[in-house]
């Protein structure tokens, strides 16, 4: 593959003009994103053990796993994520009260993303 040294040069000088003219504006980057602070010292965080989407039901429309200030149990399921057409049940970690459900229904997670927190 052949790369025109023509392009590259003229890309180049475009970056450096948007560069120039952004001086003085305040750019904000969706990757700064700051988390509230929270005290964690006495919740117990689920993290998610897979990559894949987390449902917070076991069918749309359905009842959901955990709902803020639902007491849960220790192998209490508390969410189902699909990965590979496989749907996946979450355990709770320990027995606690749920504080906050961290993932909407439907949203893609990560491996040892934060997806609720037990007080």
């Amino acid at each position: 593959m052949e790369i025109d040294k023509k392009i590259i040069i003229k890309l180049v000088q475009v970056l450096e003009d948007l560069k120039k003219s952004l001086k003085d504006i305040n750019i904000e980057s969706k990757d700064s994103v700051i988390e509230e602070e929270i005290d964690l010292s006495n919740k117990i965080i689920i993290k998610s053990p897979i990559v894949g989407t987390a449902y917070l039901a076991a069918e749309p429309g359905g009842k959901k796993f955990i709902e803020i200030g639902k007491k849960i149990k220790k192998g209490d399921t508390v969410m189902i994520i699909e990965a590979m057409k496989t749907m996946n049940h979450v355990p709770s970690t320990s027995d606690g009260i749920v504080k906050e459900v961290c993932v909407n229904d439907g949203q893609p997670v990560e491996f040892d993303q934060k997806i609720a927190i037990l007080e």
